[in-house]
């Protein structure tokens, strides 16, 4: 008969295994979290850029809506953003500088892209808490033309 002393019952041997086991789910879905939006905060900053580069080449003589667009997607592509984007929206107009001011050209660039989050969006869905599979990062960028202004 094998007799077990309550020294043997009170012994912590397998606890830091135990803790650890709790622990390093938690750990790992922060530090994918991190890794995801950070992911994120990059898309982000490329489509940022691309909506300036694309206006940048807007506001120039003789420059047409496809080229801009042509611009603004190998922009995109460059930076390793190579899934399927809504066409950039460009968009001329003008606008009244202050009250009764004088009245100047400009153009504005709406530039959007699907992301997908890589770690958080496959970790929420198998815990059943809906899904962070994907959202549309958008930026816009609104730059006075190179052309004269109206009177």
């Amino acid at each position: 008969m094998i007799r077990v002393t309550r020294r043997a019952l009170a012994a912590e041997s397998g606890a830091e295994l135990i803790e650890f086991a709790i622990a390093l789910p938690i750990l790992l879905l922060v530090i994918t979290g991190i890794l995801d939006f950070a992911i994120l905060f990059q898309r982000y900053e490329v489509v940022s850029n691309a909506a300036r580069e694309g206006a940048r080449v807007a506001i120039l003589p003789d420059f047409t809506s496809d080229q801009v667009k042509t611009r603004i997607q190998n922009y995109l592509t460059a930076s390793g953003l190579t899934a399927k984007a809504p066409d950039p929206k460009v968009t001329y107009g003008t606008t009244v500088l202050g009250a009764g001011g004088p009245t100047v050209n400009i153009v504005t660039v709406v530039v959007k892209y699907p992301h997908e989050f890589v770690f958080i969006g496959p970790a929420m869905a198998l815990v059943g808490a809906g899904s962070m599979a994907d959202i549309t990062l958008a930026a816009s960028a609104t730059m006075r033309t190179e052309a004269a202004a109206a009177p």
